[in-house]
């Protein structure tokens, strides 16, 4: 559905720092990088960047906006949960089920150290 997601930073090495230790946890990897940017993706799907922004100005964070990365299984969500906090994010919704979304729904909430709202949800059930 989509291409990327962008997300910005204001301090590009601390980022890459904690989106490596997320994505680890869901089988994603550093892609093509730049002075400015870093790019993660798996082999066959978009792209989520982490930059800073193009117009020279201050990273903010959106109210109501977040990213959701779909993971392979709950101990994946645990795992992403966990390595955000030991990389300097904060807690915005442990890991657990979300029965009001779907039986099966089990997603944890997280902000990156820029305050970027991300999610890893596995919609399977254990």
């Amino acid at each position: 559905m989509f291409s990327h997601v962008t997300v910005g930073t204001n301090d590009l090495a601390k980022a890459g720092a904690f989106y490596d230790a997320v994505f680890e946890a869901l089988g994603m990897s550093r892609g093509f990088e730049g002075e400015a940017f870093i790019s993660y993706s798996e082999r066959s799907g978009g792209r989520f960047f982490v930059m800073s922004p193009f117009n020279g100005e201050p990273a903010n964070v959106g109210n109501g906006v977040h990213a959701a990365f779909r993971a392979a299984d709950r101990v994946s969500v645990d795992a992403f949960h966990a390595a955000a906090l030991a990389n300097g994010g904060f807690d915005e919704g442990a890991p657990g089920l979300r029965p009001h979304y779907h039986a099966d729904y089990y997603g944890a909430y997280v902000r990156d150290p820029d305050g970027n709202k991300l999610q890893a949800v596995s919609h399977e059930a254990e």
